[in-house]
C-alpha cells in the first residue's frame, strides 16, 4: 500500500553564515536551552551552526540548512535538498 503525506503548513528559515535569525520561536528555544548556538553574530569568522535537542536526540544544523518548526511546535533541522523536495512556499 502507498501513502501520501498530508499537506501541513510549517514555519522554516534557512540558517545563514552569521546566524542572523529573526524568528521569535527560534530564540525562545535558545532561551529554554532546546537550541545551543555556535559562532553566531557578525564578528564570528566561522559559519554559524547550532545544536537542536529533538525527540530523536541532538541534531546539528549548519549554515545553509533549514530549521523547521513543525505543527506541534517541534524544531528540527533539514538539509536543503530534502527541504526543497518536500516543501513549497504557500500563502500565509
Amino acid at each position: 500500500m502507498k501513502y501520501r503525506k498530508k499537506p501541513v503548513v510549517i514555519e522554516a528559515f534557512r540558517l545563514n553564515e552569521r546566524g542572523l535569525v529573526s524568528e521569535d520561536w527560534f530564540w525562545d528555544a535558545v532561551s529554554s536551552n532546546k537550541i545551543i548556538t555556535h559562532d553566531f553574530g557578525k564578528f564570528c569568522n566561522a559559519p554559524a551552526w547550532c545544536e537542536i535537542n529533538t525527540l530523536e536526540g541532538t541534531m546539528t544544523a549548519k549554515a545553509g540548512d533549514y530549521i523547521i518548526r513543525g505543527i506541534k511546535g517541534e524544531i528540527y533541522p533539514c538539509k536543503p535538498d530534502i527541504f526543497e523536495q518536500t516543501y513549497e512556499a504557500c500563502e500565509e
